[in-house]
């Protein structure tokens, strides 16, 4: 008899040291999961940080700052677009306008300020006498600054970074398009100026 409730002992023992074994199995893949989520977490975090400190770094120019600029170069005109880029990783204003007669376009450094490529050219005739400055000229007020624009257009496009900006006309309204790149997939989306409102959003693969 107790032969038999030894090896009864034994098999128990044995059981339960298996369930503990698998038990603990389960909580070292879950724990792992959860650490690969974690990661994965932090490092999409981590790259729209760095993406931000680079607009940081090389955008210190405000879109209000430039407008104030180009104003006082080219008084008396109206603002018909304005574009963010880089060139060589680094980022470069261009400003359109226009007065009753010609059209006017400067170029300025996001980082220091410095003006450069200034020019001057006459309009067509079917644009001169105000007509393409009343159609074409920006509602310049209260604009969402170009890093709101990036936030707003980051996140109506899922993931990626924001690359470009230009501020255009389309009817009455003025917009910030914004392209939005994730390794080969970029994405257009267009944010009302004033309001932060997407106004739509456009894949290219």
């Amino acid at each position: 008899m107790l032969s038999k409730g030894g090896v009864t002992l034994k098999k128990l023992h044995v059981l339960i040291l298996g369930v503990s074994f698998l038990g603990l199995l389960a909580g070292c893949s879950s724990n792992n999961q959860d650490a690969a989520s974690s990661s994965s977490s932090s490092e999409i975090t981590s790259s729209k940080t760095n993406q931000k400190n680079v607009l940081d770094d090389k955008v210190k120019v405000s879109a209000n700052q430039v407008i104030e600029i180009y104003q006082k170069a080219y008084p008396d005109t109206d603002i018909t677009s304005i574009e963010l880029d880089s060139t060589f990783g680094k980022y470069y204003y261009e400003v359109e306008g226009v007065d009753d007669n010609n059209e006017y376009s400067l170029r300025v450094d996001a980082s220091s300020k410095a003006v450069s490529q200034k020019k001057q050219e006459q309009l067509d005739n079917d644009e001169k006498n105000g007509t393409k400055r009343n159609e074409d000229k920006l509602n310049l007020d209260k604009l969402i600054s170009v890093k709101e624009a990036a936030d707003i257009a980051e996140k109506a496009a899922g993931s990626g970074n924001a690359s470009e900006w230009t501020l255009d006309k389309d009817m009455d309204t003025t917009y910030w398009e914004v392209q939005v790149k994730n390794g080969s997939k970029q994405v257009e989306v267009k944010v009302n100026a004033q309001t932060g409102k997407v106004l739509e959003k456009e894949t290219d693969d």
